[in-house]
């Protein structure tokens, strides 16, 4: 008999380590080590495949960009045309993405993507359809891009709220510079994949292959396990928030972000930062043509090294998986405003490279950690409010940063708008040191939630 219970205890130590061992059918897996520690949230089932579908679907959004460009200089050879196409599809941003949040809020966020996902992939065929027709008007890219723009004002909010439903607060770190890395890299493969292609069959096919790619990302949120999610549904919000009309729920975000200061640091004060200072790739071809002297060469690698700068810092980030401070927010802006004035002033070309991929770094890295405190100390139930709130901030003023400097430059040459603009940043970061320990207290609440 004590052979016999030995032999069973003994069985059942070994099935519990077994069970040690392999983790359950949607369980995260342990965090990686030494560089796998930069890819610790793609143990999550639902991120990886996320994330696998992103790749994709952005790699064809940017090789668009660059065949939608090429298609109006063909069809009018108007610079002017170029920036109408664009503005079209920027303004609804400015305009109508604080309103996205609310039915994300109200919502499930992964119907909410499919629906916008289908929505783009839809103008992308019909794009196609209407150049390989031969029926392409310049009216038709004006209501294509200003559906698309639409579009993205409920998707660009849904996605991102996503995220933490996707990863939760332990791994939200990881996954947002994760996801800016994988951003960056399309942001800086798609276009001269784009080119390629529209070199050997002709800009048809790049459109078709973009249309294409929204099948993985489509797919990819087919598959996702809603069991998984650290998801508060519609069905666990409180009667009153259901009953909100629709200004009741947006007064209830905006008015959630101005009394929060950690909301008003990362979203107001970081917003204001990048206004002011990430819009100057609207004077980099006149500063590396006209100050630096390096012509069309130059400007490449000028507008390379800033990309290969956020690349780096997001990966950095991810590597750490660090949660965001007031104080490390700020330190960042401050050194992005002073890297910018650095470049501002610089005549030597290879300085100039050099403060480029800081600018780049440093920029890559205050928005990351910025989203990652909004994410972090915003209540579930207010995500999609807040971050539309983020977008209009980050994404939608990006059009009003591009003409003012613009203007500045057309007043005072390039390098006095970069300066002006620069010198701004810092002032802006200055005045958000006002809010750095309320903020911090907030984040140290939020930890403890």
């Amino acid at each position: 008999m004590k052979k016999s219970s030995s032999h069973s205890r003994e069985q059942s130590i070994s099935e519990r380590e077994a069970e040690k061992e392999v983790p359950p059918i949607g369980a995260p897996r342990p965090p990686g080590k030494g560089l796998w520690r930069a890819f610790t949230s793609l143990r999550q089932y639902n991120f990886r495949l996320y994330c696998f579908g992103q790749l994709v679907s952005l790699l064809g959004t940017w090789m668009q960009s660059i065949g939608q460009v090429w298609l109006v200089l063909e069809l009018t050879h108007s610079a002017w045309q170029l920036g109408l196409v664009g503005a079209l599809q920027a303004v609804p941003i400015l305009l109508f993405s604080i309103f996205g949040g609310i039915f994300a809020d109200r919502w499930p966020k992964r119907q909410v993507l499919f629906l916008t996902q289908a929505g783009a992939m839809l103008q992308a065929f019909a794009l196609w359809a209407l150049v390989a027709s031969g029926r392409i008007e310049l009216w038709h890219l004006y209501i294509l891009a200003l559906l698309l723009g639409l579009t993205r004002c409920l998707d660009l909010p849904t996605r991102r709220a996503f995220i933490i439903e996707m990863v939760g607060r332990e791994d939200l770190p990881n996954a947002i510079a994760l996801n800016s890395s994988i951003a960056t890299l399309t942001r800086i493969v798609g276009p001269g994949l784009g080119g390629l292609i529209i070199a050997a069959s002709g800009v048809t096919s790049l459109f078709l292959l973009n249309a294409i790619s929204f099948v993985a990302v489509l797919v990819a949120l087919v598959l996702i396990r809603t069991r998984n999610l650290y998801v508060q549904t519609p069905e666990q919000l409180t009667e009153d928030t259901e009953k909100q009309s629709t200004w009741q729920s947006l007064h209830e975000g905006l008015n959630y972000v101005w009394k929060t200061p950690a909301m008003v640091l990362a979203i107001i004060v970081g917003g204001l930062v990048l206004l002011f200072g990430s819009n100057f790739n609207v004077v980099l071809p006149l500063i590396a043509t006209d100050v630096l002297h390096s012509g069309v060469k130059g400007y490449g690698f000028l507008d390379a090294a800033a990309s290969i700068g956020s690349l780096l810092a997001a990966l950095w980030l991810a590597w750490r998986n660090q949660q965001s401070t007031a104080l490390r927010l700020l330190i960042c802006m401050l050194l992005f405003g002073i890297l910018e004035v650095a470049f501002a002033i610089s005549h030597l070309y290879l300085l100039s490279l050099v403060l480029i991929a800081g600018i780049g770094l440093t920029e890559s890295i205050f928005a990351s950690q910025a989203m990652t405190m909004l994410q972090m100390v915003t209540p579930g139930h207010l995500h999609g409010r807040v971050i539309s709130v983020q977008v209009l901030f980050f994404d939608g003023s990006l059009p009003l940063g591009y003409m003012l400097m613009g203007w500045l430059s057309s007043l005072g040459g390039p390098s006095n708008a970069m300066l002006i603009g620069a010198i701004l940043c810092v002032v802006v970061v200055g005045i958000g040191w006002i809010w750095r320990k309320a903020a911090e207290r907030d984040i140290a609440v939020a930890a403890q939630v």
